[in-house]
């Protein structure tokens, strides 16, 4: 297979994407392993336990989305600068020591699993905080290969072309690589503790995310339909300020249970629900303009011949409704103060956390993977396969179909072992046998299979995209 790529920078990217698509699939099978622990608890006990699955399923989540960002960027950086990127080759030695950094990681999560509980666990086995376990070592190593990335982004924006969206991407990845760094220090309070983590859970992901995923989708447009850049830009700027804002005030909603002012409930609550607003809002703008240019209120029909690249547009407009529902409408409804003391810590937050990452980020990431093939492979017009259709359909509904099924058990804990037990222990085992939880999980495990089956279609469609003869070159 050749590459059609002209420049180094773009052909790291393709090394990123290949990473973060084997890092998607294992996080995708410790999904099911940990889905299958829920119904079937002696299942690889005190072999490969539910702990270990689960946090090795939310870490390679995080991962593979970090290996799809950072490509993206090298991915886009040559073509709205207009130059190779600066440093290329520190760049590919980040890679190389990321990589090299996240397979250690992963065997001792593996293989090794606990330790101790000592100064060297925290070091070398795992920090023990949720979501953010890597341990100390790697932590710094990720700082490290982040700011090497952003020396590239910096270096080259200054000596290139330097477009809105690099401009944004710049002012991104400074809180990219800081925000991290609050995630790398303990306190002896708990709360305080919980203060700090809740900046990389939440500003990390919600705030500096969601304006990088603006960012690609901008670009993305631009390179599909031939979007304005104007328009993109101005809908970016807006997201910039009702991101930064709605991601920092929106932190508030985090904060119920650690004794913050009571008005940083309704605060954090409603200014969370913003944060898809402006990326809607985007896609709505642009793809009104594109109907009117194309002619397709008046059914002239001249939308293919406008469009490059079918696949990742889908996947593109898919983000806008999955970011608006995941991030939105399920993170709404149970982040009210009122509504969260009962549903806090149960399957309505892992509902919200499925849907609003793959809807998110998982979409949009999806996308610059085929836009990352089409340029590999030379491919002028990429066309919808039967491939690219399975998968984005049976990814799409697995995770809807988890979604649901989440927020039906959780329905199920809230009513049983929230409002009429009082969050007891024995309330929590009686919950755990309720008939609307255990179907929940076992049609979460189902979905969760449909979602993994779409994965392999949408893996042989990248594969197979140089010899489909049904693209244009």
């Amino acid at each position: 297979m050749g590459n059609n790529l002209k420049f180094e920078s773009q052909k790291l990217a393709i090394n990123y994407f290949v990473v973060a698509a084997i890092l998607f699939g294992a996080q995708l099978v410790m999904g099911l392993i940990a889905a299958t622990q829920f119904l079937y608890p002696s299942f690889l006990f005190e072999i490969f336990d539910f702990s270990v699955a689960r946090m090795v399923h939310i870490n390679a989540l995080v991962v593979w989305m970090l290996y799809a960002m950072i490509g993206s960027v090298y991915y886009l950086l040559p073509e709205e600068t207009g130059i190779e990127t600066v440093g290329i080759k520190l760049g590919k030695l980040a890679f190389y020591i990321l990589t090299a950094a996240v397979t250690v990681v992963v065997l001792v999560y593996i293989l090794v699993q606990v330790g101790p509980a000592s100064e060297s666990t925290i070091w070398l086995i795992n920090e023990g905080r949720e979501y953010i376990e890597a341990p100390r070592w790697a932590d710094i190593g990720i700082v490290v290969v982040v700011l090497v990335f952003v020396f590239n982004l910096f270096a080259t924006a200054m000596k290139g072309n330097q477009t809105g969206i690099v401009t944004v991407l710049m002012a991104d990845v400074l809180a990219l690589a800081g925000l991290y760094l609050a995630g790398m220090f303990f306190t002896d309070n708990i709360s305080m503790d919980q203060y700090w983590w809740w900046w990389v859970i939440h500003l990390w992901v919600e705030a500096t995310w969601e304006v990088f995923v603006g960012c690609l989708a901008a670009y993305g447009l631009i390179k599909i339909i031939g979007a304005r850049r104007e328009v993109v830009e101005m809908w970016l700027w807006i997201e910039v300020s009702m991101l930064f804002g709605s991601g920092i005030l929106g932190l508030g909603h985090h904060y119920f249970w650690i004794g913050t002012p009571e008005y940083w409930w309704e605060i954090g609550a409603l200014f969370s629900a913003l944060e898809p607003v402006p990326l809607v809002a985007m896609f709505v703008h642009v793809i009104y303009d594109w109907g009117k240019e194309t002619g397709l209120k008046e059914g002239h029909g001249t939308a293919e011949k406008t469009m490059n690249n079918s696949p990742a547009f889908a996947w593109f407009v898919t983000n806008a409704f999955g970011n608006f529902l995941g991030a939105g409408i399920w993170g709404f409804f149970h982040t009210l103060p009122q509504v969260n003391i009962y549903t806090h810590g149960t399957q309505f937050t892992s509902a919200h956390g499925h849907l609003a990452f793959f809807g998110a980020y998982a979409t949009i990431l999806i996308g610059m993977f085929y836009l990352g093939v089409q340029g590999k492979n030379g491919i002028k017009v990429m066309k919808a396969t039967f491939d690219s259709k399975m998968a984005i359909t049976l990814i799409t509904l697995g995770v809807m179909g988890m979604t649901v099924s989440l927020t039906v058990a959780g329905y199920g804990q809230v009513l049983v072992e929230r409002a009429q037990m009082g969050a007891t222990w024995e309330a929590f085992f009686v919950s755990q046998d309720m008939v609307w939880f255990v179907q929940g999980l076992g049609w979460r495990l189902a979905t969760g299979i449909m979602t993994f089956v779409g994965f392999i279609y949408l893996v042989k469609d990248l594969l197979t995209t140089s010899k489909n003869p049904k693209h244009e070159r």
